[in-house]
């Protein structure tokens, strides 16, 4: 029998090195949030207007986008590389950046766990992951946006084609879409259909164009008040709305689009609606570690989302864990607008938690959408959660569709968004 050779020194050196690469790293900081979009960047940068330090955010995107513009440059009037911007350049100096994905949060621990395997500890925690899109949850749907008259404006690469499908229609119908979950922005999906019925108007297309909104939803909007103003918008341009229409498949190669009806009897039928034209607001959920973790709701209607109390954005098992965002709870829409009047709410009552203090800070539920009716017009639709209108503008009438609200949107909200409320100054 052969013997094996001796080791040499640098053989066993390896060796004995090899166990340690299997052991995950591990780090720890005072305040870790998860997330670096509009929330988390936002949170992080009032964190460091007050001084705290020892911060890190866990956020594997090398880009930052200004998503609400996109409803814009699916109607052609701005660009999508003005949307977009190096995450980098919002880090809060001080914060450290783990360019990474969460995988999985263990609250009792006070751990993260990134895609890499490190172990991420946490004295405090803001969980602000952000929304996902569930494109693989209509059928057929991924196929048929390569197709020439499919797109979504909840796409950076797919909004510019929004547009080049607008104006290069000639006729037909023309469908737009909305799911039965929660969603970012619930307007969106009706502003660039009426950003497209005024361009069709406009272009003298109208009498060739049928217009139809299938919406999972069982009414327009969800506050009264502007709700009867978008009815008057969807008259003006006899829109054909069918509520309670979930979109389950796109069968693209046939121009077909396949919803789910609810029968009045129960269960549910199959609709099928032909199209020349497809605009698809996603499915969208949590993202899918919250939805397993120990943080969100495991049943009822919240199931998947980040439990947080709807006032203190303190989540109810950990009170050292806060929540704020599209992933949360919070019953109020989903918007930039939302965070940017959660964000000083939380940060307030976070500072009050680490000096052992009680929470006092209260969120209302703010939420703006403003909504764009026609090329120049826009409804800033603004409330709280008792659907109560809440204007920011009180010297201005605010329940009809506004020019200087327009330039608000195109001009006013991007600088505001990039210079100020990333920056933790508004």
């Amino acid at each position: 029998m052969l013997l094996e050779e001796p080791m040499t020194i640098s053989q066993i050196s390896q060796a004995s090195a090899a166990p340690l690469l299997r052991v995950p790293a591990r780090e720890h900081f005072r305040v870790v949030l998860i997330g670096g979009g509009t929330a988390g960047i936002t949170v992080a940068a009032r964190l460091r207007r007050q001084g705290v330090t020892d911060m890190a955010i866990i956020e594997p995107s090398r880009k930052h986008y200004y998503q609400p513009l996109w409803t814009l440059v699916g109607a052609g009037v701005a660009r999508a590389e003005d949307s977009e911007r190096d995450e980098a350049d919002f880090i809060p100096q001080g914060v450290r950046w783990i360019q990474e994905r969460a995988e999985e949060v263990d609250p009792v621990a006070r751990e993260v766990l990134t895609h890499s395997g490190l172990r991420v500890g946490y004295d405090f925690l803001v969980v602000a992951p952000g929304i996902q899109l569930d494109w693989d949850k209509v059928r057929g749907l991924r196929e048929a946006l390569q197709t020439p008259c499919v797109s979504s404006n909840y796409g950076f690469q797919l909004a510019p084609k929004t547009w080049e499908m607008i104006r290069g229609f000639q006729g037909g119908t023309a469908l737009f879409t909305h799911p039965a979950t929660p969603v970012k922005c619930a307007g969106a999906p009706q502003k660039i259909m009426y950003l497209a019925a005024d361009h069709w108007r406009r272009t003298g297309l109208s009498e060739r164009v049928k217009v139809l909104f299938g919406s999972g939803g069982k009414v327009l909007f969800g506050v009264k008040p502007f709700a009867e103003v978008l009815q008057g918008v969807v008259t003006r341009y006899g829109i054909d709305t069918r509520f309670q229409h979930n979109l389950v498949e796109v069968r693209g190669d046939r121009r077909e689009a396949v919803f789910e009806v609810p029968r009045p009897e129960g269960g549910v039928a199959q609709v099928t609606l032909s199209y020349d034209f497809l605009h698809v607001t996603p499915p969208q959920s949590a993202p899918d570690f919250i939805q397993r973790g120990p943080l969100s709701h495991q049943q009822g209607p919240n199931k998947g989302w980040v439990k947080a109390d709807k006032y203190t954005l303190q989540h109810p098992d950990f009170p050292e864990v806060f929540a704020l965002g599209d992933a949360s709870d919070l019953p109020t829409s989903r918007t930039g607008a939302a965070i940017r009047s959660q964000a000083p709410v939380l940060v307030e009552n976070l500072l009050a938690v680490m000096r052992g203090a009680k929470p006092e800070a209260r969120y209302g539920g703010y939420a703006s959408c403003p909504l764009t009716t026609a090329y120049g017009k826009l409804l800033l639709a603004e409330f709280d959660y008792d659907g109560k209108p809440t204007p920011s503008f009180p010297f201005i009438n605010t329940l009809q569709e506004r020019r200087d609200m327009w330039w608000m949107k195109k001009h006013g909200l991007p600088r505001l968004y990039w210079g100020f409320m990333l920056r933790g100054r508004a």
